[in-house]
């Protein structure tokens, strides 16, 4: 069993290059900030993991577990690795420190995710991302690959199931609504005008296909670092602070599934099965077997994947709140929202938070950690005890499910 102890988040409405950091600076405050909001010491860590995607691209750097021993003496030799997974790396991140922990190495991990990403132009931001797709090989039409690319997932739902813009932008709207209660969410002070999340060309314009500005998740700088414990160093923890071992939060189960990288191809496998993604479902279903979660009902809120609300909508009905094809329903009877049946991005999600690629998968776990232990403030989903994950890279290339409870 893997514990949560606690961990950190930035702001991420920051802009590094203006502000004068970079990769290694931010790096260091999330150590720093992390370790002092969980009461460690930097000598206390016995291993460092790093989720990023894309450090050379947007950086020019690379190796980023070298960063380690650049934040305190005490960390020159800690043995480290990096993880890339697309969008997904963040949890791979965090299913290796878990996976060192349960095989006895250490005891107790630090994982750090990161990743610049407002330093570059747009479309250089959109190049650099377009590297988690099959290069040379799909969407060499689009000048912007991702948001092109989940506007086939939104036709392909059409085409299947028939498909509604008004629910999509209601889901845009409800991770912004939620990310104005996050005080480190991106969009937290962003105001919308009319028409802004509806098919108004001007106060709502395409970016490719039938994707359009407010379908879109963040372009975001951001960390987020999270400490995870061996039974045997959470009971000390636990002792040393006079809290029982019990009130800390477990990482109660996983899954992690990868498919083909073509887009293509994962679509056309799944012609004559019920979901558009057999493996994130796979992976969801993963979590919940590990977990002894036989139902939905038994998930409090879920952190989901909303790079674009077509991800969303798709992630509804893969997680069984909906049949396949039905995400609709659970969007226009208020389920998804603060307060429905089961809330979905609490914290406002890829859209409304921010979406710093290497940190995500570490935010929705330390996002979880808060809301099972009470501590998510504005955000808090009222007797959270279990919360679900999902996080995917690429288009659902590599899929990542946590459920953290207590």
């Amino acid at each position: 069993m893997v514990y949560i102890l606690g961990g950190w988040q930035s702001d991420y409405s920051a802009n590094w290059a203006r502000q004068g950091m970079d990769l290694a600076g931010a790096f260091a405050e999330a150590v720093g900030e992390g370790l002092a909001a969980v009461d460690l010491d930097p000598a206390d860590i016995e291993t460092g993991h790093v989720g990023n995607f894309a450090g050379e691209l947007f950086a020019g750097q690379g190796l980023l577990g070298g960063f380690f021993g650049q934040v305190h003496p005490a960390l020159d030799g800690l043995p480290t690795a990096r993880h890339e997974a697309a969008c997904a790396s963040g949890s791979v991140a965090i299913l290796a420190a878990t996976a060192e922990i349960e095989a006895g190495r250490y005891d107790l991990a630090c994982v750090v995710g990161i990743e610049q990403m407002r330093n570059v132009a747009g479309q250089v931001a959109a190049e650099n991302l377009g590297s988690a797709a099959w290069v040379g090989h799909e969407f060499q039409d689009a000048r912007f690959l991702w948001p092109r690319a989940f506007s086939d997932l939104a036709d392909e739902y059409d085409r299947r199931h028939g498909l509604k813009y008004e629910h999509l932008m209601a889901i845009a709207e409800n991770n912004f609504n939620n990310a104005r209660r996050n005080p480190d969410a991106q969009t937290r002070d962003w105001r919308f005008g009319p028409g802004a999340f509806t098919a108004d060309d001007v106060a709502n314009p395409v970016v490719e296909g039938r994707t359009r500005k407010q379908d879109c998740g963040q372009v975001t700088d951001g960390t987020a670092v999270v400490f995870l414990a061996s039974e045997r160093r959470a009971k000390a923890y636990a002792f040393l602070r006079g809290v029982p071992l019990e009130s800390l939060p477990r990482i109660k189960g996983w899954g992690h599934r990868s498919a083909p990288i073509s887009y293509a191809r994962k679509v056309e496998v799944s012609r004559d099965q019920p979901y558009v993604f057999p493996q994130v479902r796979r992976a969801i279903e993963d979590a919940r077997a590990r977990a002894g979660i036989t139902d939905v009902s038994q998930i409090d809120a879920v952190e989901v994947h909303d790079c674009f609300t077509a991800t969303e909508y798709m992630a509804i009905d893969h997680l069984g709140l909906t049949a396949p094809g039905e995400s609709w329903k659970a969007v226009e009877d208020g389920s998804i929202a603060m307060g429905g049946r089961l809330p979905v991005n609490p914290s406002g999600g890829l859209i409304g938070a921010g979406h710093p690629v290497g940190a995500t998968g570490v935010r929705m776990a330390l996002d979880a950690f808060k809301q099972v232990t009470g501590a998510a403030g504005d955000c808090q989903v009222e007797g959270a005890r279990t919360v679900q994950t999902l996080n995917i890279g690429g288009s659902t290339t590599t899929t990542v499910s946590l459920v953290v409870g207590v």
